[in-house]
């Protein structure tokens, strides 16, 4: 889910300044809050599959 509006607006402050300063690209601050976002919402809760844990990443390794 995207950060709404009002979220967005106390965030961005926080953030560094959008010119790159040396290195390589800048993404906008906001796509990537949200795609990290998502990728937090998305995250399968590994308790929730009912078997061990080990179990489950070594099914998962071999995928």
């Amino acid at each position: 889910m995207p950060l709404t509006d009002a979220q967005w607006a106390r965030i961005e402050p926080l953030l560094p300044d959008r010119v790159p300063k040396r290195g390589g690209r800048w993404r906008d601050h906001r796509q990537v809050s949200d795609a990290i976002a998502f990728k937090f919402q998305t995250v399968p809760d590994w308790n929730a599959l009912g078997a061990p844990a080990q179990e489950i990443w070594e099914l998962a390794r071999h995928l």
